[in-house]
């Protein structure tokens, strides 16, 4: 008979003190999600501008300039430069740079704000230029 050896329980989230760094990494997961379900979007407008259809494509671009559709897509926009900036933040930590507290903190910033403000501009720039109607 073996004896049952008492181990330590792993902490749970309610133990740990939240930081913006274990944020933006489940924000980076969710991110990845999205991306996924978003990708069938595009390749909803892709199918449909290859479809020779016009009745095809002007179905994809109602719903993409609707206002659900708008936010969709600013959704994301905004889930591919996060995921992108964040994907070079967690690149920077392989190569086994920022690790120390300030530079941690530094990375997660540049990865929030970086994000927002890209998102931001691709959306002043494709309506400057008449993409968005």
């Amino acid at each position: 008979m073996t004896a049952r050896i008492e181990r330590p329980l792993s902490p749970h989230m309610q133990v740990y003190r939240w930081t913006l760094t274990m944020a933006l990494s489940i924000v980076h997961r969710a991110t990845g999600i999205a991306l996924y379900v978003g990708t069938l979007l595009l390749a909803w407008w892709l199918i449909a501008a290859a479809s020779n259809s016009a009745g095809a494509y002007a179905n994809v671009q109602a719903f993409t300039g609707s206002i659900i559709g708008r936010l969709i897509v600013f959704g994301y926009t905004w889930a591919l430069m996060h995921h992108m900036l964040s994907g070079i933040r967690h690149f920077v930590w392989d190569l086994g740079f920022g690790f120390k507290a300030n530079e941690r903190e530094a990375l997660t910033w540049a990865a929030l704000i970086g994000g927002i403000v890209l998102t931001i501009l691709i959306w002043i720039i494709a309506y400057a230029i008449g993409g968005v109607r």
